[in-house]
């Protein structure tokens, strides 16, 4: 199959040609072996080779089976070696998959599906029958393949496309292939502030984020990696990386076994780990109890929130002196956008988080240009500078460049609010506040849909958390801005560390408050503390915080003053 290099798919046989027999993807299974006496989780592996076969064949069989280049196709595939085969298969025939986080929930799933109208599902027979019975995609799916047994609802099996794809291949045809701006790919995002939304990628935007990742990173072919969140890991083999799948529930990265992290880096030499902050605490911790040293790991990625300087300190042990810790930051939108080193954190910028002026998230990639915007609420149709803050002021950050997609998929509405057109480009608002210090570097200081009004001030959420969370016994802060009494009441919720008690965090808290303003964070604005069990967080890092759901448990509780 020709491939141009327009078309993401095309590394992976370009990566296959210089590497067929190096393992592309190893998995685990239900299996134990015994190695030196010891027992232990038996993986099976795929090489380039293969992969890159299956994926022929998968994208051959389906045009053969009455799949055309443009149709959406609904992935519904747990982490494994059939969700890298089908990807890079639907890429290669131009067929567009649309992914939706398991963890959004029937509803969610359901409403998702709705918009996106696949006219195909492609799933595990758990996922076929549970669009049985739950009317997923009823309206608009006329087609179905099943990864695995096919029971009672009809279509094809993945093994019979497979099939048919490499009696297709052996006779040679040249297949037509998707080009730089057709659509490569749906991919909803978490919906952790609002109902998730499908943003459309191009083949071009693929390919911009797959150089910037290597070049920000400085990933070679032949590294590996061990990613726990799994769109990441459908990076590895267009960047020539092993990809070690771990053991693990990717909705509830925060409850992985850390056994299932710590020994498949030690055991296959893992040199780059991918984690939310929730992920790598739940490592960490375990990893510090152990006294565990990781000298073969090069580099450690954060996203998904604002990575804890406790955290960092927790890795720092465990990692040589060579190896780096860069807590990320970017979007399903565009990614990445920045980045910053663990050490700089600590040695030079933390000291101004917990003073109130948000999380550095580093210096802007150089294919990006960003810019933070007058704060607003309101669509903005067309670009000019004059819609740029004053510098040091808080304002929403704006990225354009090669990786920023354009648009939400049937979703004119977002699209209107979050898109701003240009001569050079279309810009994405990213919904985040923060703002730009004399380095040129970004800071977060939280979500545009989250700030809480207080009067004519405003507080800015992760601006105000970082002077709270320092506060020892406390495990994290979020501020919220219920409604009492016809009017907001800007209110700390607090979540404890475990040992720690209510009574005596409690006047700790309030002596930062009667302190005054700090930074950007107008702490002195608080007017009620509320101790909370265990916050709600997002599906997809079990990271950022539901403060929304936090907001209305706190107008139904009393108050302590």
């Amino acid at each position: 199959m020709s491939l141009t290099k327009d078309n993401v798919a095309a590394y992976l046989p370009e990566m296959a040609r210089q590497q067929p027999d190096a393992v592309a993807i190893y998995f685990p299974t239900s299996r134990t072996e015994t190695v030196d006496g010891a027992r232990r989780r038996r993986y099976d592996e795929l090489t380039y080779r293969d992969l890159d076969r299956q994926s022929d064949e998968i994208a051959a069989g389906l045009l053969a089976s009455g799949f055309a280049k443009g149709d959406r196709a609904a992935l519904m595939v747990r982490p494994s070696p059939e969700l890298f085969t089908l990807t890079f298969g639907l890429f290669k025939a131009g067929i567009v998959p649309v992914m939706i986080d398991p963890g959004l929930g029937r509803a969610g799933l359901k409403s998702c599906l709705e918009r996106a109208a696949p006219s195909a599902f492609i799933g595990i027979p758990v996922a076929h029958a549970a669009r049985k019975v739950l009317g997923w995609g009823r309206g608009s799916v006329t087609r179905l393949v099943t990864v695995g047994r096919r029971w009672f609802w009809g279509g094809l099996t993945l093994e019979a496309v497979q099939e048919a794809g490499a009696r297709v291949l052996a006779q040679g045809p040249g297949l037509e292939v998707a080009g730089a701006e057709d659509v490569a790919a749906i991919l909803f995002t978490s919906g952790s502030t609002g109902p998730p939304k499908g943003v459309v990628y191009s083949h071009r935007s693929f390919v911009a984020q797959v150089e910037s990742i290597r070049e920000l990173f400085g990933i070679e072919p032949g590294e590996v990696d061990l990613p726990t969140f799994p769109l990441f890991a459908l990076f590895d083999p267009a960047l020539g990386m092993t990809t070690v799948l771990p053991k693990m529930d990717a909705s509830k990265p925060a409850a992985v076994d850390p056994d299932e992290v710590l020994g498949p880096i030690e055991r296959f030499g893992v040199t780059t780990l991918f984690g939310s902050p929730a992920l790598l605490r739940t490592v960490g911790v375990e990893g510090a109890r152990r006294a565990t040293a990781l000298p073969g790991l090069r580099r450690v990625i954060a996203a998904g929130a604002p990575l804890p300087g406790e955290t960092m300190q927790l890795w720092h042990g465990m990692l040589s002196e060579e190896a780096a810790l860069l807590p990320s930051y970017g979007a399903t939108e565009c990614l990445p956008i920045s980045c910053i080193d663990s050490h700089s954190i600590l040695r030079e910028t933390w000291p101004q988080t917990v003073d109130g002026y948000g999380v550095c998230v580093g210096s802007v990639v150089p294919t990006l240009r960003a810019e933070i915007l007058a704060l607003t609420d309101e669509p903005i149709a067309s670009w000019s500078d004059d819609l740029r803050a004053e510098p040091g002021v808080v304002g929403e950050i704006a990225v354009r460049g090669p990786m920023v997609t354009e648009e939400y998929f049937a979703d004119a509405g977002n699209t209107e609010r979050a898109k701003i057109r240009s001569s050079d480009g279309i810009w994405h608002r990213m919904g985040d506040l923060g703002w730009r210090d004399e380095q040129g570097r970004l800071w977060f200081c939280g979500r545009k849909s989250q700030r809480v009004g207080a009067g004519e001030e405003t507080l800015f959420t992760v601006a105000c958390e970082k002077v709270f969370d320092a506060v020892e016994g406390v495990r994290r802060t979020a501020v919220v801005g219920p409604q009492r009494k016809g009017r907001v009441e800007p209110t700390l919720c607090v979540e404890l560390e475990n040992a720690s008690r209510w009574g005596d965090v409690l006047p700790k808290l309030r002596e930062i408050r009667d302190g005054g303003a700090r930074g950007h964070a107008r702490v002195d604005l608080i007017e009620r503390f509320l101790q909370h069990s265990s916050f709600p967080v997002d599906v997809r890092h079990n990271a950022k915080i539901g403060r929304e759901e936090l907001t209305v448990w706190a107008e139904r509780v009393g108050s302590s003053r």
